[in-house]
């Protein structure tokens, strides 16, 4: 069996993928007790990103398979690519990202400290210090995800990994959430979510780590991303409402923390005056919106599918 697949989604990002690629090749070849093999799915790309990729994959001394799933959304892709992974650990990044070359290292040393079914995310630095100190996650110690909470923002997709059974339980990421999708965000939420209800355990560890390059320089641009995480999660509490004791405490929690926006006010850009209230008004519509999906619409597969972990 594979030791580790490593799973990277890429949509028309031609020009900058290379040093993607590069930190890939350079990791690997750092290790040489470990079989690894790299799955990218090209997410329906309309630049020159198939040609690049088949140009790099055909060349390398490692295996590499390259899959095509043409309808966007990032949940969708990872699913394609999760058909076809064959490691004992999956790891997954994304297309800005640069793995440090100690990547693989320390993701089997990680993994080796943990029995069973598992999820552990590592570290993300700010890849650019031009770019807003956002989607990054900069503790230098690990951590255990509490199995009674929401974990939004406990670790993320952009360094995340889990073992081949704790897939087979929680089942394919839900197509609705993520990137190029309704809900926008929130897929790997949902994903360490139905983890926690199945007891399988979510932790962070920072040893092995990515740096991020998202390239987000603007207020604005912050805004838009911080008012869509918000807005998945609240989808996320819709979704998962039946579970209502678990969901009630972390909307409760919400409206406690508002006014926090008074006492101890959180001003993570200049756009954002009271974040709080900025982050439950961005849940409510989140919420209402999958309500709204859900009357008298018909359940497709991909909602069926997402049965299996809820």
């Amino acid at each position: 069996m594979t030791d580790i697949s490593l799973l990277l989604c890429t949509r028309n990002r031609a020009a900058t993928l290379a040093a993607t690629l590069a930190s890939i090749e350079c990791a690997i070849g750092t290790v040489a007790d470990l079989t690894i093999e790299i799955l990218i799915v090209d997410n329906g790309s309309t630049d020159d990103t198939a040609d690049r990729l088949e140009a790099w994959g055909a060349d390398r001394s490692f295996g590499v398979r390259l899959l095509h799933e043409p309808r966007p959304g990032l949940a969708r892709a990872r699913n394609t690519g999760l058909v076809h992974v064959s490691g004992r650990i999956i790891a997954m990044t994304d297309d800005d990202c640069v793995l440090h070359a100690d990547y693989f290292h320390q993701l089997a040393t990680c993994f080796a400290e943990v029995t069973g079914p598992a999820i552990i995310g590592g570290r993300i630095l700010l890849g650019d210090p031009a770019d807003l100190p956002v989607t990054v996650k900069l503790e230098d110690h690990p951590m255990i995800a509490p199995t009674d909470g929401f974990p939004g923002g406990f670790v993320m997709g952009a360094n995340l990994a889990m073992t081949a059974d704790a897939i087979a339980r929680i089942g394919p990421f839900d197509e609705r959430f993520g990137a190029g999708a309704p809900f926008v965000s929130a897929e790997d939420t949902d994903y360490l979510f139905r983890a926690l209800r199945q007891g399988i355990p979510v932790r962070y560890d920072p040893r092995f780590t990515v740096d991020h390059h998202h390239g987000r320089r603007c207020p604005k641009e912050v805004v838009t991303l911080l008012a869509g995480y918000s807005f998945g999660d609240g989808a996320l509490y819709a979704k998962h409402v039946r579970h209502i004791a678990r969901i009630g405490a972390i909307i409760a929690g919400d409206l406690r923390n508002v006014m926090k926006d008074f006492t101890t006010p959180v001003t993570p850009c200049a756009g954002i005056r009271y974040f709080y209230l900025f982050r439950l008004r961005h849940k409510m519509a989140g919420f209402l919106a999958y309500v709204g999906t859900g009357k008298g619409s018909r359940v497709s597969r991909q909602d069926q599918l997402a049965e299996i972990g809820r």
